[in-house]
């Protein structure tokens, strides 16, 4: 089978990782590998936010699950209140991707620069999360100023990245093909 498409069908959404800081080499490679996503009208309107800082990942972390903890969505607020629930999961590096708020499709082009930064990350071994319940912590505008995005950039997605815990158990689930329709 051909690469891109065995990592493609093996990229999985890590959700435990080992402390160990992932290589700055591995990192460049992945941000790279992200700026290279197609862009409508080639407007490329990202900002990549790296955070290997422990402490600060903990905090925004707690800080989403407070959020979170107050939504009226009843699997938000549960899951915020789950003393079990990790909200990056314990990954060494989140990156937080923004994209610029004037940009024509600004959204799309950071979710196609993550879809790239999550096969990159398994082209190397490198385990991934897209997550999106760290929307609750951009809501709170005196933590996201703590991030010191650029302005006219709004955060949109973290991504956790980590060597995946080989004592992980991975679920695999079977994907739905009935989702194609063909007009010849």
């Amino acid at each position: 089978m051909n690469q891109t498409i065995n990592i493609i069908k093996n990229r999985r959404s890590v959700r435990s990782y080992l402390a160990e800081q992932i290589k700055d080499e591995e990192l460049k490679q992945i941000l790279d590998s992200a700026i290279y996503a197609p862009t409508g009208r080639n407007h490329q309107p990202w900002n990549f936010t790296v955070i290997q800082n422990q402490e600060l990942i903990k905090q925004m972390g707690a800080k989403t699950k407070e959020v979170m903890s107050k939504s009226k969505e009843e699997w938000i607020s549960e899951r915020g209140k789950d003393p079990g629930f990790n909200t990056f999961y314990n990954a060494p590096t989140i990156i937080i991707v923004s994209g610029r708020k004037n940009a024509y499709s600004p959204l799309t082009d950071c979710s196609a620069a993550i879809q790239n930064i999550l096969l990159t990350a398994e082209s190397l071994n490198i385990g991934s999360c897209w997550v999106g319940l760290v929307s609750h912590f951009f809501s709170v505008e005196e933590e996201v100023a703590k991030l010191k995005i650029p302005e006219g950039y709004e955060p949109y997605y973290a991504v956790c990245l980590g060597y995946k815990n080989p004592d992980a158990k991975v679920i695999i689930k079977e994907r739905n093909k009935e989702v194609v329709n063909y007009i010849k």
